[in-house]
């Protein structure tokens, strides 16, 4: 018999309202805490810049219970994701267990198993309030990473401003003024082309290195799903804890492999004009496939070959009176400086001792399936094996969590056997595949089918694949999932 469990699941994002939604179905007392006035996580709307949407289609954008609605675009923006969650904790009833405006100031381990967390309202006032477990659902994107450079108060007394990425939530802001975005990711090629379009007087863009970027539709007809998200693609890259045989396999392919991704380079830059942009990358395609690969922001390059928008490769040295000094000596002269230098890693409210066990110290993650570690009983981490399919990621990993809470899982891996798995996993992610070790090593993109195979046979999924050989050719299916989670044993806690 499974003892029902007083759950904290932390965080009222994509993540945390399915490890909700999965704790309680499986008989659980379990509370939310959620720092903001809102669910959502990065889709709330006061953390969302103009025209933000998804990089991956809506089919692969959604928990495996409910699809977005049919008059979502296949992309869809900010507020139609925020819908679509607002709508699936009505579903499962969770806006009742969501303690808003609540953030964890700190945890300690009960003395008798589980953690006393200290909780802070709004006001700043103070209470503690014992779990038998926890969830942490944070994830990636948790606090803003806001670099600083000197000369900021001068920049400022001129009249000058900065804002971080997430800040940039109303287009006014640039109207008749010499704006500058630092950074190089999807958040900063969207706002440059949102304030060319929205009166900018002058746009500069600041980068370190131009980075592969994917078109929506690659060579303007195939659904870059069909490229990234199928188990085909994936093949390609060798995985982890390869036999000899399978060693021996990908030797074999590797020319065929190569020339694949010389091909899909030689395309992007063509559709792309990247070698007119001065902007193709030097990286092999396949050595930066991994959750920091960006979707092209429409009208970008076309905005950077027609001189509406400035890129500059470099960074920001120091601020001015009335401009930005960079790296290479050139100013730029601005009025609003856009941070988009994306998002701390780190779980600051977890005891010191509990840190050193969870996170080495060139900051990887010790998780086994980027969810659970041994040594640090009671807890456990939903969202954080990020992806190109996030929703779908966390919603698998919510099942195995309650599963391995409860000691329900099918394959109840041991400590050591925990232990051994996630040394291979980091001497893998250091040694063999560096891509893999971005967002300290948890990012599990472009190894999903491989990722969620794992977890379903821990699980104890039964239902067989339909067609194998079509699935090889095509992205994850959401309702598939579901019919695999769907078979595994059936039980509640009481």
């Amino acid at each position: 018999m499974v003892s029902k469990k007083k759950v904290c699941v932390i965080g009222a994002g994509v993540s945390g309202l399915v490890a909700a939604k999965t704790f309680r179905q499986h008989g659980h007392d379990v509370t939310i805490v959620e720092r903001s006035g809102d669910l959502g996580g990065v889709w709330e709307p006061a953390r969302s810049y103009p025209d933000v949407q998804t990089q991956s289609p809506k089919e692969l954008y959604r928990y495996t219970d409910m699809a977005m609605p049919d008059e979502f675009p296949e992309w869809p923006k900010g507020v139609q994701v925020h819908a679509y969650l607002a709508d699936y904790a009505r579903k499962h009833g969770l806006p009742g267990i969501i303690r808003y405006t609540c953030a964890v100031a700190g945890m300690e381990r009960g003395g008798e198993g589980g953690w006393t967390l200290t909780l802070e309202d709004e006001k700043g006032g103070t209470s503690r309030e014992h779990f038998d477990f926890v969830v942490v659902c944070t994830g990636n994107f948790s606090d803003k990473n806001i670099p600083e450079f000197p000369g900021k108060d001068v920049f400022a007394a001129a009249g000058g401003a900065v804002m971080h990425s997430s800040e940039y939530t109303d287009p006014a802001v640039v109207k008749d003024k010499d704006v500058v975005v630092l950074g190089f990711s999807k958040s900063a090629t969207d706002i440059a082309v949102n304030a060319a379009q929205k009166g900018a007087r002058n746009v500069t863009i600041v980068y370190r290195e131009p980075i592969w970027r994917i078109p929506y539709f690659i060579g303007g007809l195939i659904n870059f799903k069909r490229i990234l998200y199928t188990r085909a693609q994936e093949n390609m890259f060798p995985g982890w804890g390869l036999s000899a045989f399978g060693r021996l396999k990908h030797a074999i392919a590797k020319p065929f492999v190569w020339a694949n991704w010389r091909a899909l380079e030689s395309l992007l830059t063509m559709q792309l004009k990247l070698n007119k942009a001065g902007m193709r990358p030097k990286v092999p395609i396949e050595q930066e496939i991994n959750c920091s690969v960006p979707i092209v922001t429409p009208g970008f390059f076309e905005m950077i070959r027609s001189g509406r928008i400035k890129a500059v490769q470099g960074t920001f040295d120091h601020y001015e009176n009335g401009s930005v000094a960079l790296t290479g000596g050139e100013m730029v002269k601005a009025d609003l400086a856009v941070l988009a230098t994306g998002w701390k890693m780190g779980i600051p409210f977890l005891p010191e001792d509990v840190r050193r066990k969870l996170i080495d110290d060139d900051g990887q993650y010790r998780l086994y399936r980027v969810i659970a570690n041994p040594d640090v009983p009671d807890l456990g981490f939903v969202g954080f094996n990020s992806s190109f399919c996030t929703v779908l990621c966390a919603d698998l990993a919510a099942n195995w969590l309650v599963r391995y809470a409860d000691g329900m899982l099918a394959k109840q891996p041991s400590a050591r056997e925990m232990r051994e798995n996630i040394d291979m996993m980091l001497d893998w992610k250091r040694n063999e595949r560096p891509a893999a070790s971005v967002y300290g090593g948890l990012c599990v993109a472009p190894y999903h089918f491989r990722h969620f195979d794992e977890l379903l046979e821990d699980i104890g999924a039964t239902v067989k694949k339909r067609n194998p050989l079509a699935e090889r050719f095509a992205p994850p299916n959401a309702d598939a999932f579901g019919r695999y989670l769907q078979s595994a044993p059936v039980y509640s806690a009481s």
